[in-house]
């Protein structure tokens, strides 16, 4: 937009993209942190979205959630992590959104946090990445 502050800014880019996808994927962890000490905790939540059954269901949200948010994190397997991680906020979305009618309200921080993860799906991880330095993005 201002062409003559990109010196000013450019250097950031990668810092910041970093940020970003340590922070999304840390809270992440934290997130699914209960699930994965409990992993038939949401049998009954996940079952009353239509997923069943739900001691399948359920264990794979906790490890989505938990290691999922670990290699976003660490930017490790990022792509694919990033994708199943969207996919579970877009279930969330749904959840608040329409089945506990809370409309945007109770789903916009869902759809703020699958846009994170759907541009890490997209773009992948950045050089300061496990999966920069192992030198192949999946």
């Amino acid at each position: 937009m201002f062409p003559a502050l990109q010196r000013l800014y450019r250097p950031f880019d990668t810092m910041v993209e970093t940020v970003l996808r340590v922070v999304a994927g840390a809270l992440l962890v934290t997130h699914g942190f209960g699930k994965i000490t409990n992993p038939f905790g949401a049998v009954g939540m996940v079952e009353s979205l239509g997923f069943y059954p739900g001691v399948f269901w359920s264990p794979l949200l906790a490890a989505t959630e938990f290691f999922g948010g670990i290699l976003v994190a660490i930017g490790l397997f990022t792509r694919p992590a990033a994708f199943a991680s969207m996919i579970v906020l877009l279930v969330t979305i749904y959840f608040h959104g329409i089945v506990k009618a809370e409309g945007l309200a109770g789903a916009e921080t869902s759809i703020l946090w699958a846009a994170i993860f759907l541009s890490f799906a997209v773009r992948g991880s950045n050089a300061q990445s496990v999966d920069a330095k192992l030198g192949r993005q999946i």
